[in-house]
């Protein structure tokens, strides 16, 4: 055949041929001219080809290569190819340039505007029945480069033979293939205008390969069949401010491990890790970063698969057992979620098209030099967008319960660990990053205004005003941020050896000052049994005995003082290595009869901390603490903890010397005092000396209270007491 379709050149074919063909749609398929109807194909490795259009069949003539070319009858039927390749094998197939489009013109207003809430409904890799034929489509946003194609294992990774179309002027390119489907490997090939063409995995990939392999895989996440009606109908009351909120941080790769050191599974954490958590009587499951990640040793702090479960652990559907397992035992879940930057792996979002398009351009504004990572352009619509519907996907999708935001600090300031001339300042000439301000507001906004019940908890070290105040009021808009001056502040006290405690008594008492100031988690996370750290246990000063005694009395003091709780893996039995990603946690130390003591301790005070109100209901009000008394010279304290009318309220009493003592303070009521704590009890490995059960009080005005009583502390040790 000599004579050339209509609507197709030699430019045309060239570009086909090379893979630099930047509308396919336009020349591949049916097209008519006039009174003629022409079918163009690309099909390399085919000898003989044929379309069927109706019941006619009309061998096609190879024009150049691979392509093909033949007059068909005009039909309102679609057509089909048989193809004969060159091994002989015999294929009868659709053909992916007969489909329209899929994305329509809302997708597209929204996707062009970046308000796609549900902007992972648009883009992808989704399994479905497009206009009556199964199979899978794709769309991605690479608005800057020349061609885009489909490449996977089911077209042997040829970039020529599934380029995609442009969808309008979203920078958007789709492309639907019929018979694809679950578990298909996938890149997108993407030629940039200038260099060579480049894999890269899908941004909005709902499933990975198992690391190092970087492959997408097409998995289709609709259809679950939720069974958490009940949580999810009540946990918007389990998650306010006055409700006890203790949460238990997990790495799921190294909580526990199988024989030979496998890593558990989602569905054998749905079992053992849930099982455990609710035993230990904490109220929700934290987990560090599930977003597919390259390295193990980032423990997911540097994702590329901002959309897909790791796989590490089971494919997505497991990972909803997981959560949907919690759910059932009562247990909220809360991910670590890491929106303030990207790895630089070839396959991700680094330089995606060919261009900075998820990051800026100019390192002292795009490269975080702590991390050697990429920060996003949150000044991007596009990028912003990407990012909110990701916070929403998780909660939507995976019915997580809230998302902890790794690194605030680092999105909040553009000279965040930075020396002068290594960043650019703000359109005022200052330091706040105004783009990521708007950013963690409009994600706040939405999460919480199209997802009822969730939480969001910024972790952000800085002094920064109103994280935890609500967007319409001036705030960031966070339901809770982390404490980490309470963190930092009562380690360095509680690391002192007792003897020097007493010219250091402001880092117990100070935090205090501040601890309304925001809605506050008090946070021993796993960046504090990491890196040299040593484990909670080996930082005590002393002795074993004074090494647990002291552990014990910072916990009830942690437990006692204002603030939701969080406590990492291991620190509730006291193992004595610091955290190692690769291995379990050391379950042996468990046959000590002192880390099972310290473990019955956490669970006594999660279970304490949820059963009283004082405790609790007022964790983020100042009229629900006094302080009592302090003795700096004995390094004792001592406050009072109150919830609302007709709650009995509670003190807490610390004695952070290794000597036994008798103090009188002041009670903020008259009667009896149960003693309902005490961290010396022989029970947790103590020494078993308190009070008797119960004390009662005088009256006798002290510390400025109308009451008054003595108290025995035992050494190292926190008492609390309840009223009546």
């Amino acid at each position: 055949m000599t004579d050339l379709p209509p609507h197709l050149t030699r430019s045309d074919i060239d570009a086909l041929v090379g893979a630099r063909h930047p509308a396919p749609f336009d020349v591949l398929g049916v097209h008519t001219r006039g009174r003629a109807t022409w079918c163009v194909a690309l099909l390399p490795d085919v000898k003989e080809l044929t379309a069927i259009v109706g019941r006619k069949k009309v061998k096609m003539d190879r024009l150049d290569g691979p392509i093909f070319a033949a007059k068909v009858p005009k039909s309102k039927f679609a057509h089909r190819f048989q193809a004969v390749f060159e091994d002989g094998t015999k294929l009868e197939f659709e053909d992916p340039y007969r489909f329209g489009p899929v994305l329509g013109e809302v997708d597209q207003y929204l996707i062009g505007e970046g308000t796609h809430r549900e902007l992972w409904k648009a883009l992808g890799a989704h399994v479905m029945e497009h206009e009556g034929i199964e199979g899978t489509h794709f769309a991605v946003w690479a608005p800057n480069a020349a061609r885009v194609s489909v490449v996977g294992d089911f077209n042997i990774w040829d970039g020529r033979r599934h380029p995609m179309r442009r969808v309008g002027n979203t920078g958007v390119w789709e492309l639907f293939l019929p018979a694809v489907g679950e578990g298909a490997l996938y890149k997108y090939e993407i030629a940039p205008k200038h260099g060579a063409p480049f894999l890269k995995a899908d941004p909005m990939g709902f499933g990975s390969q198992h690391p190092p392999e970087t492959s997408s895989v097409v998995r289709d996440i609709s259809g679950y069949a939720w069974d958490d009606a009940d949580w999810m109908e009540s946990r918007a009351e389990a998650q306010q401010r006055d409700k006890p909120i203790s949460i238990y941080e997990v790495h799921l790769g190294s909580w526990r491990r199988a024989a030979e050191d496998r890593k558990l599974s989602y569905k054998e954490l749905a079992q053992e890790l849930v099982n455990y958590a609710k035993w230990m009587g904490f109220t929700h499951l934290e987990f560090l970063p599930v977003s597919e990640f390259p390295f193990d040793g980032s423990w997911g702090y540097q994702p590329v698969g901002m959309y897909a479960p790791t796989i590490r652990f089971g494919p997505p559907h497991e990972f909803r057992d997981l959560v949907e397992a919690a759910h059932k035992s009562g247990l909220g879940v809360l991910l670590d979620w890491v929106p303030g930057h990207f790895p630089t792996d070839a396959h991700g979002l680094a330089q995606f098209d060919g261009s900075h398009l998820y990051e800026h351009a100019d390192p002292r504004e795009g490269f975080h030099q702590d991390w050697n990572t990429l920060i996003y352009n949150y000044g991007r619509t596009e990028v912003r967008n990407y990012l909110t519907a990701n916070a929403q996907y998780w909660l939507e999708e995976y019915h997580v319960d809230g998302l902890r935001v790794d690194a605030v600090a680092s999105m909040l300031y553009r000279d965040y660990s930075r020396e002068a001339g290594e960043w650019i300042p703000n359109k005022d000439g200052g330091r706040e990053n105004y783009e990521a301000i708007d950013f963690l507001k409009e994600m706040n906004t939405i999460c919480y205004g199209n997802v009822e019940g969730i939480i969001t908890v910024a972790e952000e070290s800085t002094a920064f005003p109103g994280v935890s105040t609500p967007v319409d009021a001036g705030g960031l808009g966070f339901g809770y941020k982390w404490n980490m001056g309470w963190m930092n502040d009562t380690l360095r006290y509680i690391e002192k050896d007792p003897i020097h405690r007493k010219y250091d008594h402001h880092l117990i008492t100070f935090p205090i000052d501040y601890s309304f100031s925001e809605n506050f988690i008090l946070p021993i996370s796993h960046d504090e049994v990491v890196h040299g750290k040593g484990s909670m246990i080996d930082k005590m000063p002393g002795n074993e005995w004074e090494k647990f005694a002291n552990l014990r009395a910072y916990y009830g003091y942690m437990w006692g003082h204002p603030g939701k709780k969080l406590l990492f893996m291991g620190c509730e039995f006291g193992q004595w290595e610091e955290w190692n990603h690769d291995v379990s946690l050391d379950w042996d130390a468990l046959h000590g009869e002192r880390q099972r003591g310290l473990q019955a301790l956490v669970r006594d005070l999660n279970n304490l901390y949820r059963a009283t109100p004082a405790l609790h209901r007022r964790d983020c009000d100042p009229s629900g603490f006094r302080w009592v008394a302090n003795d700096p010279e004995q390094s004792l304290t001592a406050f009072a903890r109150f919830g609302e009318d007709g709650d009995a309220p509670v003190v807490t009493v610390c004695n952070f010397t290794p000597i036994e003592r008798r103090w009188r303070i002041g009670m903020p009521a008259a009667g009896t005092w149960t003693e309902v704590l005490n961290t010396d009890a022989d029970v947790y490995g103590g020494g078993g000396r308190g009070n008797e059960g119960t004390i009662k009080t005088i009256p006798e005005a002290w510390d400025g209270l109308p009451q008054s009583a003595d108290i025995i502390l035992p050494p190292l040790a926190t008492v609390m007491f309840k009223f009546g």
